[in-house]
C-alpha cells in the first residue's frame, strides 16, 4: 500500500471539495478555486471532513497514480486555504526590481528593462529592490512563474550575479586568476 496515497486529506473550515462521476475534483476556498481531473481508475471519496483516495488493484500504473493523485489533491486543498509562495533574490550591481501596477519591472544589466505582467491566480510582491515574492493558490503556476522570472537572468557561477531562489546555493568557479595555482 502506498504510504502517501493511503493518508486521508483533512478539509479545513471554509474549504469545500466536490468530486463528480468523471473524477473531476473541484476545491473551493478563500484564496480561489482549483480543479483537477483525476484518472478514472482512482476512487476518490469525500466523507466526514476528509478526502480519501483508493486504488482498485496493485498494478504498476495504479500504484504510481495513487500517491500522485493524493498529493495533487492535498496541494489543491492547501493552496486554496493557505496559498503557496516562492521568494527570489536578485544579486548584482544595479540589478533591481519594482512593481508598476500589476507588472514586475526588472533592471538586470540589459540595455532595456524586463517587464513581466502578473498572470491570473498569481500576485507579485516586491518588499525591497532585491527581493521578489510570488504568491498564488496553484502550486504549479507559482513555481512556473518563479522559474520564468529566474530565467530572465539566471545566476552565473563566477560572481554569483543574477536571480536565484531564496536559499539556493550557487557553486562558484575560480576564474582565470586561480588557474595556475596548485
Amino acid at each position: 500500500m502506498s504510504r502517501i496515497g493511503k493518508m486521508p486529506i483533512a478539509i479545513p473550515a471554509g474549504v469545500t471539495v466536490t468530486v463528480d462521476d468523471t473524477n473531476l475534483v473541484t476545491v473551493k476556498g478563500p484564496k480561489g478555486e482549483n480543479t483537477y481531473r483525476a484518472n478514472t481508475a482512482m476512487q476518490i471519496t469525500v466523507e466526514d471532513g476528509t478526502v480519501k483516495v483508493a486504488r482498485p488493484n496493485d498494478s504498476k500504473e495504479n500504484r504510481a497514480l495513487h500517491g500522485l493523485t493524493r498529493t495533487l489533491i492535498a496541494n489543491m486543498v492547501f493552496g486554496v486555504n493557505t496559498g503557496f509562495k516562492k521568494t527570489l533574490q536578485i544579486e548584482g550591481v544595479g540589478y533591481r526590481a519594482k512593481k508598476d501596477g500589476n507588472k514586475l519591472v526588472m533592471n538586470l544589466g540589459y540595455s532595456h528593462e524586463v517587464v513581466m505582467p502578473e498572470i491570473d491566480g498569481i500576485t507579485i510582491d516586491v518588499p525591497n529592490a532585491n527581493t521578489i515574492v510570488v504568491n498564488g493558490y496553484d502550486k504549479q503556476k507559482v513555481g512556473q512563474f518563479a522559474a520564468e522570472v529566474r530565467e530572465k537572468r539566471p545566476p552565473e557561477p563566477y560572481k554569483g550575479k543574477g536571480i536565484r531562489y531564496e536559499g539556493e546555493h550557487i557553486i562558484r568557479k575560480e576564474g582565470k586568476a586561480g588557474k595556475g595555482k596548485k
